[in-house]
């Protein structure tokens, strides 16, 4: 019995550390009602399923906090409150703007309902939302089962921002839409379109005639939006908290046009999970391992390179995937050997479970860096950099003979030869006595 107690004690054990590998995180959840619980669950189940820790919360309790003596309580935050016109207890939208700069990663759904806490959270992350009571409308591709505002769109797979790693791997399945449009702030390039509306959407209000120029047209019609800041936190707007609803997740899709093909399903779901991951991190995190390099023939790295040497560089670059670091697979990974500016550039190429190359130093000595500055669509920024330093010859080093200054060896030896023959001959040569 005392045996069977501590092998069920150590699975135990073995389960909390299992439990703690897989979770990602705890994560706060602001919602507009608890009915929203309910009606999102399919969404908040695959969460659940994942290992994320969810707390459930309406946006205007007084107790909310996210931080507490400068240390984030969560690690991820989703806000499907769009009306709320103010968070309750410590948050607002500084607070999220903080959370955001320190690494946290947010999921941010709108409706047509949408109060200024979320537009102004917007507007710090470079994404405009239109006025609260508008929609997207697309009179040309919108759902068999629109009421007849043609709000209800029907979001083309082609429309899809071309990145795996963020959206998934392509489907045919088209998207359901309703909400709010966005656009995004051209002057911010970390802002991502990832669904946009066709070429004939745009953003009013529906029970309108359109009297002035509408806040987004066409492809500027920014249906989902992400970011991803410079210190890897990522967000995502989503216009539409219908996306995510279990009423769009397991609808069947047609175009109202003649001839659309039918659906049975949308692509809600494998979109929204997919997005999920990218934004808590689930998906295209990169991470540095061990660095090495040295001189081609040796192991150890030296305490300083000599100019010209022949060096060898590696580096070891894992990604994230479902939990478990794993070699990162990739062709376009380059290698910088930069002093001011760069003096070498050439591409790293998989050797086993690492990438290397081998290179020959520059005639230039000085401090230099081997650096690797990978940045991809979807993927978190790869940043490494290693000091070395480079002597020049030392006087014991150079080569005697150069062989490009044997012509000039020849012209000093030729010269040495003919001051000794017209020594010679000067010295025993005798002038012949004049005679009477």
């Amino acid at each position: 019995k005392c045996l069977l107690d501590h092998s069920v004690l150590l699975l135990l054990s073995l389960a909390s550390v299992l439990h703690c590998a897989l979770a990602d995180g705890k994560t706060l959840v602001l919602l507009d009602n608890l009915n929203i619980k309910d009606t999102h669950s399919i969404f908040f189940r695959s969460l659940a399923d994942r290992g994320f820790d969810l707390t459930f919360k309406t946006a205007d309790d007084p107790s909310l906090s996210l931080i507490k003596y400068g240390q984030f309580l969560y690690d991820h935050l989703i806000i499907f409150s769009p009306s709320v016109e103010d968070f309750g207890g410590n948050i607002n939208v500084e607070t999220i703007t903080s959370f955001i700069d320190g690494g946290g990663n947010v999921l941010v759904a709108a409706s047509s309902d949408i109060g200024d806490p979320l537009r102004e959270l917007g507007s710090e992350c470079g994404i405009e939302f239109d006025e609260e009571k508008t929609a997207v409308i697309d009179h040309h591709n919108y759902d068999v089962s629109d009421p007849g505002e043609h709000t209800l769109i029907v979001a083309d797979p082609e429309n899809l921002l071309k990145a795996p790693t963020i959206v998934g791997k392509p489907t045919k399945k088209p998207v359901l839409f309703k909400g709010v449009g966005m656009v995004a702030d051209p002057d911010n390039p970390l802002v991502l379109d990832i669904l946009t509306g066709s070429s004939t959407s745009y953003s009013f209000f529906p029970d309108r005639p359109i009297s002035q120029y509408p806040h987004a047209v066409g492809k500027n019609t920014l249906l989902i939006a992400g970011l991803q800041a410079r210190n890897n936190a990522r967000v995502v707007f989503s216009g539409s908290l219908d996306f995510f609803s279990d009423a769009f997740f397991n609808s069947a899709v047609q175009k109202a046009t003649p001839g659309s093909q039918r659906h049975e399903r949308t692509g809600n779901m494998e979109l929204a999970e997919a997005l999920s991951r990218w934004v808590f991190k689930e998906a295209g995190v990169l991470r540095v391992g061990a660095v090495t390099h040295h001189r081609v023939g040796e192991t150890d790295a030296p305490t300083a390179y000599t100019i010209t040497d022949l060096v060898e560089y590696s580096i070891v670059i894992e990604m994230l995937s479902e939990g478990r670091w794993i070699p990162f697979d990739g062709d376009d990974i380059q290698l910088e050997f930069v002093r001011i500016d760069p003096f070498v550039r050439t591409y790293l190429k998989k050797n086993g479970g690492k990438y290397s190359v081998q290179f020959k130093l520059p005639d230039v000595y000085g401090v230099f860096q081997f650096k690797v500055d990978y940045n991809r669509l979807g993927y978190t920024h790869l940043y490494s950099s290693t000091q070395v330093s480079v002597r020049p010859l030392q006087h014991t080093q150079y080569e005697r003979f150069i062989p490009s200054a044997y012509p000039y060896y020849a012209s000093v030896f030729s010269m040495m030869a003919g001051l000794f023959v017209f020594s010679v001959v000067f010295l025993h040569m005798k002038e012949k006595e004049k005679s009477d």
